[in-house]
């Protein structure tokens, strides 16, 4: 989709068009400018608009946003809004809390706006007119459900509100919200096209795998154990109807500018090079790579969370060393955090070998990122990220380089988990998913591999859990996770730590005192400043004043 991403910014576009109305009878259109009379005369308008809804979608900092809300990385530069989340001290009045709400709903109403106005356009093939409305109930579906992910009970409307109904629109309960989500994805897989029909300048869009992909997400999140392992069997087992799908050859190739679209990809973020770029890495990346500091760091947590070769833990492994802790670990570990020792390819093309541990390092640029201090410009855990590392980038890490919302693997998890929770894990469906994506990843030894019949069920829940912790991180979706397996007090509670780096490398790092209120944590705060607009939407969420 990069060669049609557009922009047109209508900020306005609502306050023209209500001028336009509150005019006699009488008023002539102007030609010069766009008013309600004959903004719809034009179907590039609309497509405007479509992609305008696109754009509201999702974002790369989302994505980092929601990642940083969880227990893989830590924000070390300032009091952020999703540190202050993390530490139990936000309250309604946190920028995030408003940030996340407004734009949601600016999405919706551009949504609306669309929906409400495409039949007036003239001469348009049904069957795409067809296709761009389900594009765009797909997004406003998407936006709700991210509303009511964080907020639980949220304002709910289909069609755009005016000023004064804002002011008084109630709270909807987050069942009918998820209830009318899976109602419009069923209703318009009909009218998408498969990936498998999609020409190269369409890449990107919305697909009926996209939608039967968000279906199966949104009954994850509720546990709908029987559903999750309908709508993934589709795309698992039905690939003439629902597209054609797989585990991508290379995992760390994935996150790549040069294999964007490959048959993993379900459905992502499409950013243009020199046109729509984001830059997270430039505070994230080693600094001999260029990085200016580092402000958003893996933690050790993650690290240790990584499989051995062999497929045991670092605690079951009696080879594991935690002094060399970095040897004969699970591939996708180097492939998504730098680590010391690790490698990094510059810009240039040049491969690198990264010194982190204190006294290591022996050029002025070797020793740029080497551990300094929780407070200095270098990571404060002891690592940095390399997953959705774009070595096509400006030299201040401005990437064109596409976000992925949906993939392949994150289906196999998700029909996995489900079977497993319904009772009906067994060799097959390991080596359909669990195997699949580990041979993939790069494991090759039977210990690793094979079906492991000696586990307990709540080992085996455990070794789930933590495979999508290992192939999907850093991409947005562990916080979520953790919210709807209700472990919170687990993940998000205590001490969050660093590499073993610490007093002179004999101790690990230790930052914040993260604290997890179970009463509270699961849901956000309505944004104060919504409800000093509208009294009816208290009362707040527990744990929150009103």
């Amino acid at each position: 989709m990069k060669k049609i991403v557009k922009y047109i910014y209508l900020v306005g576009l609502s306050v023209v068009f209500s001028m336009a109305t509150s005019c006699n009878k009488m008023y002539t259109p102007p030609t010069d400018r766009y008013t309600e009379a004959n903004f719809w005369e034009s179907f590039d308008n609309a497509e405007q608009m479509v992609n305008m809804a696109y754009n509201q979608m999702y974002s790369a900092d989302k994505m980092w946003n929601d990642e940083a809300l969880s227990d893989n990385v830590f924000e070390g530069r300032s009091n952020t809004d999703q540190r202050s989340i993390r530490n139990g001290t936000a309250d309604p009045s946190l920028g995030l809390f408003a940030s996340e709400w407004e734009t949601a709903y600016g999405g919706i109403k551009t949504c609306n706006v669309f929906l409400a106005n495409i039949d007036q356009v003239p001469n348009v093939d049904p069957s795409l007119k067809a296709q761009r409305i389900a594009e765009v109930r797909f997004v406003r579906a998407f936006l709700y459900f991210r509303l009511a992910n964080y907020y639980g009970a949220v304002p709910f409307f289909t069609q755009d509100i005016t000023l004064e109904e804002a002011k008084t629109i109630s709270r909807t309960p987050k069942a009918t919200v998820l209830e009318f989500i899976h109602s419009e994805l069923d209703a318009i897989i009909d009218a998408l096209p498969s990936r498998d029909g999609l020409v190269a300048d369409d890449n990107g869009r919305i697909t009926k795998g996209a939608a039967v992909a968000f279906q199966a997400r949104a009954y994850l999140y509720e546990s709908n154990w029987q559903k999750v392992v309908d709508y993934t069997g589709r795309l698992i087992n039905d690939q003439a109807t629902y597209g054609s799908y797989g585990l991508y050859l290379n995992y760390a190739d994935l996150f790549t500018a040069a294999h964007e679209y490959n048959e993993e990809v379900i459905l992502d973020y499409a950013y243009v090079p020199s046109l729509k770029m984001w830059g997270k890495l430039y505070d994230a990346a080693p600094l001999s790579a260029g990085a200016r500091l580092n402000a958003y760091a893996p933690v050790q947590e993650l690290v240790d969370s990584y499989l051995m070769l062999n497929g045991k833990t670092i605690d079951e492994d009696p080879d594991y060393n935690e002094d060399n802790p970095y040897v004969n670990r699970d591939p996708r570990m180097a492939a998504t955090i730098v680590f010391h020792g690790g490698k990094w390819t510059h810009f240039d093309g040049h491969e690198a070998t990264i010194y982190i541990k204190p006294g290591t390092g022996g050029t002025d640029t070797e020793k740029a990122d080497v551990y300094a201090g929780a407070s200095s410009n270098q990571t404060s855990t002891g690592y940095y990220i390399k997953k959705y590392y774009d070595i096509t980038a400006t030299l201040t890490f401005d990437a064109g380089l596409n976000i992925i919302m949906f993939r392949y693997a994150d289906v196999l998890l998700m029909y996995a988990e489900a079977k497993f929770e319904l009772g009906e894990m067994d060799a097959s469906v390991w080596s359909q998913t669990i195997r699949a994506i580990r041979e993939r990843a790069g494991f090759k030894t039977d210990a690793a591999l094979e079906y492991p019949t000696s586990l307990s069920t709540e080992a085996m829940r455990e070794t789930i859990r933590n495979e999508r912790r290992s192939e999907l991180a850093l991409e947005g979706l562990r916080y979520y996770d953790i919210v709807r397996w209700k472990a919170g007090t687990q993940y998000l509670n205590g001490y969050v730590h660093g590499a073993k780096f610490a007093n002179s490398n004999s101790s690990y790092i230790q930052l914040d005192n993260r604290r997890f209120d179970e009463s509270r944590d699961y849901l956000w705060s309505v944004p104060r400043a919504e409800l000093d607009k509208n009294g009816n939407l208290a009362p707040n969420n527990p744990g929150y004043a009103n």
